[in-house]
């Protein structure tokens, strides 16, 4: 029976739980033949047959990177794509390939950074996760938080306290100043709970 019938749209159920599910199942069996049939189906003319698939892939990824890992091209030719739903799924998908694997990522950050500069703030989100997952490799790190920083003087006011918090698990002794800097060139915040989040986050570097 195919891997499809199992995809929310062909149980009649719109929420997400059959993806989640489906997804829950390939992880425990280790399917590598599921996989690749929801790959296959990520360019599917029906738009909620894509986009149920790419659920269950990216929430693969968070339970069993591995099995997602060898089709980084797939999801990073969905980056290129018109429908926002794919394209930040896609980087979702990115996301998890790159704390798994990130010497797959590192080459791709270019596309990577220009799709999430005028991508949807979903999409931003998962290419920040993907800077962080690289930059933890010590031959990537600084090219990563180079990158990082840059996310972090143009990122929208939103998503700055996120950011920063995330941030902290590649800053270091030698890269502290700038990080702290940047974020202090960034104040004051319209938001107050927004400022202080990024205020914690300075003091706990001091």
């Amino acid at each position: 029976m195919s891997i499809l019938n199992k995809l929310a749209v062909a149980t009649g159920n719109r929420n997400e739980e059959p993806n989640i599910a489906l997804a829950r199942e390939i992880a425990r069996t280790k399917d590598k033949a599921s996989v690749k049939e929801l790959i296959e189906h990520l360019s599917a003319k029906n738009a909620a047959v894509r986009s149920d698939c790419i659920k269950t892939l990216y929430e693969l990824g968070t339970l069993e990177p591995k099995l997602i890992v060898p089709y980084e091209k797939d999801f990073l030719f969905l980056l290129d794509s018109k429908d926002n739903r794919m394209q930040w799924g896609a980087m979702a998908a990115l996301a998890a390939i790159a704390k798994e694997d990130p010497n797959r990522i590192y080459e791709h950050l270019p596309k990577i950074i220009a799709t999430a500069d005028k991508g949807s703030v979903i999409t931003r989100d998962n290419a920040v996760r993907i800077l962080i997952a690289v930059g933890k490799t010590k031959k990537f790190a600084d090219d990563a938080f180079t990158l990082l920083i840059e996310q972090l003087k143009s990122c929208p006011e939103n998503q700055l306290p996120m950011y920063a918090e995330l941030a902290m698990e590649i800053v270091n002794d030698e890269n502290k100043a700038v990080f702290i800097k940047i974020l202090q060139s960034r104040l004051p915040l319209e938001t107050e709970s927004k400022q202080k989040r990024v205020e914690k986050v300075i003091k706990k570097l001091k």
